[in-house]
């Protein structure tokens, strides 16, 4: 298991909007993400920085990294391009957190 964390931004007036739509996330989506190998997915809000905190736990790097390519990850990415900073294929602008601790 491999546990990767990351932040991303959200646009101020849309953060209760992107807490919604994750609240509402697409059977598909779950499915898709289960699929890939991620067992534990959490993600977090800094209303005061507009920051998105994500962890996650996957089994295989290489494999969840082929979940970007699926038609169902792609559909969710254009639903949340207008309210995130994206790159241009979509993609949340992700940047990785380095692990400095972790006690189990």
């Amino acid at each position: 298991m491999v546990r990767k964390a990351l932040t991303m931004q959200v646009y101020p007036e849309y953060i209760d909007e992107y807490i919604k739509r994750h609240n509402e996330l697409w059977p598909e989506m779950k499915e898709m993400i289960s699929e890939y190998g991620c067992k534990n997915y959490s993600i977090f809000v800094d209303r005061n920085t507009n920051t998105l905190f994500a962890y996650l736990e996957i089994d295989d790097p290489e494999r969840w990294a082929k979940a970007a390519d699926t038609e169902i990850n792609r559909k969710w990415w254009d639903y949340m391009a207008p309210i995130m900073e994206t790159n241009p294929d979509n993609s949340p602008v992700e940047i990785p957190l380095e692990e400095a601790f972790h006690l189990d």
